[in-house]
């Protein structure tokens, strides 16, 4: 966590306190509601703050999870899919985050439009594991990523914003 303000909105985040993953029938449930509660208050205090920037859901089972997310830069917004499967090692194991449509732009990223979070993102959840949770994923993991580099790709040329696509498609 480098900034104070990513300090201050991470710890407003609950830690959960159920440690069981998928394949844990019994507790499982009690988890997933746990989860649900901290990515409910993390979207609250992102539109507090005037920062809201991603949307999830998950199938029946809370096994996979699918949405969308997105990044300003210079007063435009870039949207992107996002999705993820629960491991069967959650919550000692973080969830791979992959956003297919970046897949193959960027170094960091592995096969599949996974983004990579071994250097940094790992070992800070394998200190906090079980206690962090999805909403930790997202605060930690994927917004650091696309704040680095999505303005990297637009930079390059590699993400075109949907109404520059639009218009050179048009030509």
């Amino acid at each position: 966590m480098s900034d104070e303000a990513t300090r201050r909105a991470v710890s407003q985040i609950p830690l959960l306190k159920t440690p069981a993953g998928p394949r844990d029938r019994a507790l499982w449930p009690q988890r997933l509601k746990e989860e649900y509660q901290a990515l409910i208050r993390f979207v609250e205090q992102n539109k507090a703050a005037d920062n809201d920037w991603f949307r999830l859901e998950s199938n029946a089972d809370g096994t996979r999870w699918t949405g969308t997310c997105w990044f300003i830069h210079e007063l435009m917004r870039y949207e992107f899919r996002l999705e993820f499967d629960i491991p069967v090692t959650y919550p000692d194991t973080a969830p791979e985050v992959a956003i297919p449509e970046l897949d193959g732009k960027t170094a960091k990223m592995y096969r599949g439009g996974r983004i990579c979070l071994t250097d940094h993102f790992a070992p800070l959840w394998a200190r906090n594991a079980p206690r962090f949770g999805l909403a930790h994923l997202m605060a930690l993991g994927l917004g650091p990523w696309l704040a680095v580099e999505v303005p990297d790709l637009i930079g390059k040329g590699l993400v075109l914003h949907k109404e520059r696509q639009r218009d050179e498609a048009a030509e």
